[in-house]
């Protein structure tokens, strides 16, 4: 584990947004992520580097101390199977909702087996079973709202924030599962070996977002 506290963050809105925050804590990279092929930015505090990973990967990341702190989506969160992980704060960051979306016109009845598209298999799956339907989950790693369109899938679930893409394919929010939004999350030996310096990220971070 290193002696500088390594936060792993991706590229993208939650990085984006993630930024003004850390710029509270006196916090900056050196660099922008999305003008550089470097993937550990060094910043203005000696004692603290980003790192840039897949934003699936942060929580493996932070569970295996490769990184102390990580800045991942709720949906990331819901479907990572590991649990080496503290979370101790909502940033309340890159907001949006998970969903369940079916074309407008000619939508299954739910009473029959559905084929649902997405990335989000385990929670999907868990989200069906609590409701005592039987789906069948094809994965997709993009492009989710072109699977009903093609008759791949009946349905899909995804992330949408304006849902101005679903409703250009002809989609429609059929149900919320949840709202999602980013978190911070700590490795647990880390918070036991760097414990002052993450306590105080946390509660700095804490004041900042506005949950004292």
């Amino acid at each position: 584990m290193s002696d500088k506290l390594i936060i792993a963050v991706s590229k993208g809105r939650i990085f984006r947004e993630a930024m003004p925050l850390l710029a509270e804590l006196d916090i900056t990279p050196a660099e922008d992520p999305e003008e550089t092929r470097k993937l550990i930015l060094p910043t203005n505090n000696p004692d603290v580097e980003l790192i840039i990973v897949r934003a699936s990967d942060v929580p493996t990341y932070v569970e295996y101390s490769a990184a102390d702190i990580g800045i991942v989506g709720g949906d990331v969160l819901m479907e990572y199977a590991g649990n080496g992980v503290y979370e101790p704060l909502d940033l309340g960051i890159a907001r949006c909702r998970m969903v369940v979306a079916a074309p407008k016109e000619g939508r299954k009845k739910f009473n029959n087996r559905l084929r649902v598209a997405t990335k989000y298999v385990n929670t999907t799956r868990d989200y069906f079973a609590a409701r005592g339907r039987q789906v069948e989950i094809i994965k997709l790693y993009g492009s989710m709202e072109l699977a009903p369109v093609m008759g791949l899938a009946d349905q899909i679930v995804d992330l949408v924030d304006t849902g101005n893409t679903l409703k250009a394919n002809g989609l429609e929010t059929v149900e919320t599962i949840c709202e999602i939004s980013s978190r911070l999350i700590v490795n647990k030996a880390a918070m036991k070996i760097k414990h002052n310096a993450i306590k105080t990220i946390i509660e700095k971070l804490a004041r900042v977002t506005g949950k004292k």
